[in-house]
């Protein structure tokens, strides 16, 4: 089935950056899924599976440099081939990173070129306001625009102080309760689809992103196992990440729920978050103060006098204990080097002739 380009999320403001591939015969791209190395991608022709070439893998610097789901890509497809064959990935306009599961230091591009980050939750146990500032400062930090959902809400006890908990810690980002089940608010969520957007799902296991999924599609696309008796939460079902063009234009992306989410130099999108204690941290008596005891310090004060919650004092001390660990962790000087492969990369892909 061919596609419109535009639906794809593809704007005029690209055609310079696939200008000199389609002058050796590439096509634009679009990564919908990737498998084990191998990729299924978009193309106006239609979807294709397709494969990277040997001098993309060599000048990769990392894991990073390679296609992701939602990457847009350059890609030679001739009539007859097996596969199409990837040359080169078009700059990304944003891009969801956090640290790679293990014990090694280095970034996973978990999505790119999101348009919308919308940062599922549920209603009950999954709840959790912590959970959700690190989903926040990760979804600021990509570039995208991060929107709250509270899925499950038939199930609520009390919605209202469910979206009242969850507005607490989500200052300046929109909160929607809907239920996948019975399908209300899912049309507030297509919404941010609209004109060849992309919106990427992310969460937790069991919060319901892939029914949610499907009432976006309008069928049974990703499958859904039922709750657990005990608490109402989903059991994990998917297993790769997948971007699904939806019938009224823009795309969704799926993705696995993650047991943890380790920030990667997310600094500004912590500031993001808690802009509520950046606000008051202006009122110090010093621009360095570190909220720890200094004397004329306006956020501890904010605090005795109880207009800060000391929960969320000490989730942003933990979220830039992190950070600061991370960065004492790295190697400073393999990181500029990687730095300096990744310049080496983009100008070896300018230069390449496939």
């Amino acid at each position: 089935m061919p596609y419109d380009l535009s639906a794809l999320g593809w704007s005029p403001s690209r055609d310079d950056e696939i200008a000199p591939h389609a002058a050796r015969g590439c096509v634009p791209a679009r990564v919908g899924a990737q498998h084990r190395g191998a990729y299924v991608v978009y193309t106006a022709a239609g979807e294709r599976p397709a494969e990277p070439a040997g001098h993309l893998l060599h000048a990769a610097a990392g894991a990073a440099d390679l296609p992701v789901v939602g990457d847009w890509v350059a890609a030679h497809d001739p009539a007859g081939a097996a596969a199409a064959v990837v040359h080169a990935v078009l700059p990304r306009r944003s891009a969801f990173l956090r640290r790679a599961a293990g014990t090694a230091v280095a970034e996973q591009v978990v999505a790119a070129n999101v348009d919308v980050v919308l940062v599922v939750t549920a209603v009950g146990r999954d709840l959790n306001a912590r959970r959700l500032e690190r989903y926040l400062a990760a979804a600021w930090d990509s570039g995208a625009d991060p929107v709250v959902v509270l899925n499950k809400a038939d199930l609520a006890d009390d919605l209202d102080a469910a979206v009242a908990e969850a507005g607490a810690v989500a200052f300046g980002v929109p909160v929607h309760a809907v239920s996948a089940v019975a399908g209300t608010g899912v049309d507030e969520l297509a919404a941010y689809a609209a004109g060849g957007r992309t919106v990427a799902l992310l969460g937790s296991s069991g919060v319901g992103k892939s029914s949610l999924v499907n009432r976006l599609l309008g069928e049974e696309r990703q499958f859904v196992r039922d709750v657990r008796s005990g608490d109402s939460r989903g059991r994990h079902t998917t297993t790769v990440r997948e971007l699904l063009p939806l019938p009224a234009g823009g795309l969704v992306l799926d993705t696995p729920g993650m047991r943890e989410l380790g920030l990667w130099d997310a600094d500004a999108g912590v500031d993001r978050t808690f802009a509520d204690v950046a606000e008051l941290a202006a009122g110090c008596r010093f621009r360095d103060c570190a909220h720890e005891g200094e004397p004329g310090c306006a956020v501890l004060a904010a605090l005795t006098e109880g207009r800060l919650d000391a929960a969320r004092l000490e989730s942003y001390r933990k979220l830039l204990r992190e950070l600061r660990h991370l960065e004492l962790k790295s190697d400073p000087a393999a990181r500029a080097e990687q730095r300096r492969r990744r310049r080496r990369f983009a100008r070896s892909m300018r230069r390449s002739a496939y």
